[in-house]
């Protein structure tokens, strides 16, 4: 009997210190995926582009694809690369962030060039050629993950740069944990927004109420405006989050004048108003980080157009192809 409770003892020992792991792991998933906000109202305002001009019964299962293209990016790929690197080369942690903010620099910096200079070119207009529908739907997908896997490098990077040092099973539960979280969040939220105007029409047409009629009616018509406000948001977040990734990088490399320039300059104008201090200098700093983005992402339009673009063309063989 003694023996009995000593084991019952040791078993309710160590479900308090599983209880205890759980409670540090959800804690920390949570700090860390504060901390990947600006990337995820990126991914949530880019993904539905990749549904439009789609048949709507095809618009759900397409999102599908893309968010199990996600979470396996998440945790086949990046998670064990995320956790090798942090083991192993934690140094390089930083450059590489650094690189996928300049990807996230570049992106929006050219949604806002084409905006004034649209292309014109084949290429452009041989990517809005239909061709076969369901060709064109695997390419659109397999376009979506290649650019969630940039994103989602991105996210995994911030998360497990948040997280408190700790044992490897928890950081890589943590991750996991934070993974999906941000998968169905993000891909949720996407399914809800492009279905939004067939609910509408649902409503608009099969209410019972004349009120929830002109609900759906809204619904209907402010769709279009609130996809071309979500573009607009993922631009803005594209370049915010990719200036202060390269900034903060810049800084704990050794190189952290701009930082604290931008620092000074959001704390002076927080205190001038003298109201909402908080507020005020995270909306400068994200204000002048984005401005950052823009300009470094402007810079880096010949480049990657001019000489990464025919070098990656030539090498992954796209450049026969398009002859």
């Amino acid at each position: 009997m003694s023996g009995l409770l000593a084991l019952l003892d040791d078993v309710a020992a160590l479900a308090k210190v599983a209880a205890a792991s759980l409670d540090d792991i959800a804690g920390a998933a949570a700090k860390a995926g504060s901390k990947t906000a600006g990337v995820v109202i990126d991914d949530a305002a880019v993904t539905p582009k990749y549904v439009d001009g789609f048949a709507a019964n095809r618009e759900l299962p397409i999102i599908g694809r893309i968010a199990l293209g996600s979470i396996r990016n998440k945790l086949v790929f990046l998670l064990p690369a995320a956790l090798a690197l942090n083991a192993f080369l934690p140094q390089a942690i930083t450059p590489l962030l650094m690189l996928g903010g300049c990807y996230l620099c570049f992106e929006g910096a050219e949604k806002i060039y084409h905006v004034f200079a649209p292309q014109r070119d084949a290429e452009v207009a041989a990517d809005f050629d239909v061709k076969d529908p369901a060709h064109l739907e695997q390419e659109k997908i397999a376009g979506a993950i290649k650019s969630d896997f940039i994103l989602s490098a991105e996210i995994m990077t911030i998360a497990l740069a948040a997280i408190p040092e700790s044992a490897l099973w928890i950081e890589a539960a943590t991750l996991a944990l934070v993974g999906v979280m941000i998968t169905v969040g993000v891909y949720g939220a996407v399914a809800l927004i492009v279905k939004m105007d067939d609910i509408g029409l649902y409503m608009a047409r099969k209410a019972r109420l004349s009120l929830t009629r002109a609900l759906g009616r809204g619904l209907v018509l402010g769709m279009p405006k609130l996809m071309w406000l979500l573009a607009n948001i993922g631009t803005a977040a594209m370049l915010w989050v990719g200036g202060s990734i390269l900034l903060h990088g810049a800084e704990v490399l050794g190189f952290g004048a701009a930082a604290h320039l931008i620092h000074e300059i959001a704390v002076g104008s927080s205190q001038a108003l003298g109201q909402a201090e908080a507020a005020v200098e995270w909306a400068v700093t994200a204000f002048i980080d984005g401005i950052f983005g823009l300009g470094w992402g402007l810079l880096l339009i010949p480049v990657v157009t001019k000489v990464i673009g025919p070098i990656w063309a030539k090498i992954t063989g796209k450049a026969k192809a398009a002859h």
